[in-house]
């Protein structure tokens, strides 16, 4: 009895490569998103999360967290958040709405599994498609929609002589809630919403001093922060001067002038900002009068550390026990993807599909004045129905095993 080499073949590399008609890596809002969208139309995707479960980074983030934008304006496609969660919807009941849509829309999630690099590659005949290895395995794709997020990896900034201090120092990745810092003298330094909202906390929460240390300082919005996003709609197409002139009239009658205990006005407006390197403003969630009250301290930016000291840019020192460092992430997509696919300085896409990378797409890495989640979901809808309309043109098949060259598969693991 003769054994057909090709089917022989297969069996042996399947434990060794996959084949999926759209991989998207990350299962937060993004790639779920994007998932059950396509699903939605008929197109199968595999979803690939570094994590043991879906919504990986909103599972890390501190305890006090809640969304900036309102209930009804943050959903992803299909699927509403439980009124239960309130207006303001909490980290943990975030996560159980990703868990409840993702098992809502039967996505296909791999958890655990790394994405360690994407290449565009070929099939035999000439067809275009992408390559993922994870986990000592090769996936095959027609289309890869990279949805890892703008919190990917924690970026402290190397300040000079911060490996001789004698502090606690710690990544806003890594903070839960007050409790460590009972007592503790603490510098939160980053002037966006997270700084703001640990600063907070720690000063309402028993933290004996707060510094806030800031750069640039940030455009501070009420509390009523839905009407501003509500406002971020309307305004998505409006001019930028226009825009601004409108809200920093609104938050100047709204808010109270903070310069005389050392935060200045931003020089710059909201949507000016936004649009230039998507900088969000800062809702105000206690840190107005916190810092009027003189509970949390406004400092210049950090300059350089000093074994127990922290010296400031305008030269000043401060002694705290701890710092903590909500000073952003870093994407990792040059890595991931490789800077002949993706060469910019913040390590950012210029586009959600790069003319010089077809059938790779970006989703979630850009802040918008209509909030994050709310573009997101726009951008998932967008994505999906590119992806299909090109999988028609292209009279792709959406299940199956496509046929290969046993020879090519076999060096295209090797390789």
């Amino acid at each position: 009895m003769h054994t057909d080499p090709l089917r022989t073949c297969r069996h042996q590399v399947r434990a060794h490569h996959r084949e999926t008609p759209v991989a998207i890596i990350g299962a937060g809002p993004g790639g779920l998103a994007v998932a059950a969208e396509l699903a939605r139309r008929g197109i199968a995707a595999t979803v690939f999360e570094r994590g043991p479960q879906v919504g990986s980074s909103w599972r890390h983030h501190y305890d006090h967290l809640r969304l900036h934008t309102a209930r009804s304006l943050s959903r992803l496609p299909g699927m509403r958040i439980p009124r239960r969660f309130g207006r303001w919807v909490a980290r943990a009941d975030l996560v159980r709405y990703l868990e409840d849509y993702a098992q809502r829309h039967e996505l296909d999630v791999r958890p655990n599994t790394t994405v360690e690099r994407v290449w565009p590659a070929e099939r035999i005949g000439g067809e275009r498609c992408w390559r993922l290895r994870a986990g000592g395995e090769t996936t095959t794709a027609r289309a890869v929609v990279i949805a890892t997020g703008l919190a990917h990896t924690p970026h402290i900034p190397d300040w000079p002589g911060l490996d001789g201090f004698s502090g606690l120092l710690l990544h806003s990745a890594r903070y839960r809630n007050p409790d460590r810092h009972l007592g503790r003298d603490v510098l939160v330094v980053g002037g966006g919403n997270s700084g703001a909202e640990i600063a907070t906390a720690l000063a309402q929460h028993g933290a004996t001093r707060v510094w806030w240390s800031v750069r640039t300082p940030p455009t501070i919005v009420p509390a009523a922060a839905d009407r501003w996003q509500r406002l971020g709609v309307l305004l998505a197409k409006a001019p930028t001067s226009a825009a601004d002139l409108l809200t920093r009239t609104f938050t100047r009658a709204q808010l109270p002038d903070l310069r005389g205990h050392g935060l200045p006005r931003p020089q710059e407006g909201l949507y000016a900002r936004i649009r230039r390197d998507g900088s969000s403003p800062v809702h105000d969630r206690g840190i107005v009068e916190a810092v009027r009250k003189g509970r949390v301290q406004p400092v210049p930016a950090v300059a350089s550390v000093d074994r127990s000291q922290v010296v400031l840019a305008d030269g000043s020192r401060i002694r705290p026990d701890h710092v903590i460092a909500a000073t952003g992430y870093r994407t990792g997509l040059a890595r991931l993807v490789g800077p002949d696919v993706l060469a910019t300085p913040q390590d950012l896409p210029v586009a959600p599909e790069l003319t010089e990378a077809p059938d790779l797409h970006f989703l979630g890495f850009t802040n918008h004045p209509a909030g994050h989640l709310h573009r997101i979901a726009a951008e998932a809808r967008a994505t999906a129905k590119l992806i299909a309309r090109r999988q028609r043109q292209a009279g792709a098949r959406t299940s199956g095993e496509p046929e290969c060259d046993c020879a090519q598969r076999v060096s295209d693991l090797a390789g």
